[in-house]
């Protein structure tokens, strides 16, 4: 049964993709918004397009129930208000349609001493990159409120999953893999909140199919995979299929080179999220969700060791 239509906005990427995947399988009709069809999904239709342009983002989502925004500036593009101003062309292009958006959240929003992490957890930025994802979650509670679209905000911890790059998971705990070494980002006693791409793009479906009983405005949190570094390493080492050492992060290095590099600093500066535990907890959406529904961590960790090792001998 067709469920409605959604357009997501970056079906490139990390949770776009994972949402074009995630909406087809839940039975919508599933249109993605790209400069290039790069990741393409089978039974779903792609429009080749300028998400900075308010008239290419108007027209995508003309027919579309629900919009994702799964739109990701490069780490050194978010300042001097180039994320606000992307997120300006979709709220300009939404205008009062009454559609659904979709936007992910991040634990930037917090800081390093809100140990249990709700969406009743009053928001305060720990680094400049949170005071920008408050100043987005902004501008879309301000545009609900003036009745022009819904927004329903799910927020996830550490992205992982098959065929993505450019997460911490792949390009920081598996970058010297080749070498036989592998990274624990933190004390391995420490716990931290990952989210498993498939798990949180499916449950971006389920609130969508649920919208017409959500509030114009909604926060969530997607408590994930909340574990501590030890099992991490332990699951990794259980995919792969040699032995490896198993070491901590470098932490030193990225600090050396953020001396001349401004990325490597914000990406140094953001270490916090890995020093401190932030425990990402909604007993709300865990009621709607319903019991059972995340993939054992321990079955994801393969699956995207799984990929990640064939990707590396077939490059």
């Amino acid at each position: 049964m067709n469920k409605g239509k959604v357009t997501v906005l970056g079906s490139n990427g990390h949770i776009g993709n994972a949402a074009m995947i995630a909406f087809r399988d839940a039975g919508w009709e599933v249109t993605g918004l790209g400069r290039t069809n790069r990741r393409p999904v089978s039974g779903t239709t792609f429009v080749a397009g300028d998400a900075d342009d308010v008239g290419v983002v108007r027209a995508a989502i003309a027919e579309a129930d629900v919009v994702v925004h799964a739109l990701h500036l490069p780490y050194d593009q978010w300042g001097n208000g180039r994320s606000e101003k992307q997120l300006q062309v979709v709220i300009d292009a939404l205008g009062t349609s009454g559609k659904t958006l979709l936007f992910p959240g991040t634990i930037y929003n917090y800081r390093a001493g809100d140990r249990v992490v709700s969406p009743a957890t009053r928001q305060s930025a720990e680094a400049p990159r949170g005071e920008i994802r408050i100043k987005l979650e902004t501008m879309l509670r301000e545009a609900a409120a003036a009745g022009k679209f819904q927004t329903i905000i799910l927020r996830g911890g550490d992205f992982y999953g098959p065929g993505n790059r450019g997460e911490w998971f792949g390009d920081g705990m598996l970058m010297d893999l080749g070498k036989g070494r592998i990274y624990h980002m933190g004390d391995l006693d420490m716990r931290h909140s990952w989210a498993y791409l498939p798990d949180l793009a499916r449950a971006f479906a389920v609130l969508a199919e649920k919208r017409e009983s959500l509030q114009a405005f909604e926060n969530f949190h997607f408590a994930g995979h909340w574990v501590p570094h030890r099992q991490v390493m332990a699951a990794i080492e259980a995919a792969l299929p040699q032995k490896v050492k198993v070491g901590a992060f470098p932490w030193w290095g990225l600090a050396m080179m953020g001396l001349i590099n401004p990325v490597m600093r914000d990406l140094y500066r953001m270490r916090y999220l890995w020093t401190h535990e932030m425990e990402l907890v909604d007993p709300r959406l865990e009621s709607i969700l319903g019991g059972g529904f995340l993939t054992p961590f321990e079955v994801a960790v393969a699956a995207t060791v799984e990929e990640f090792v064939e990707a590396k001998k077939a490059a």
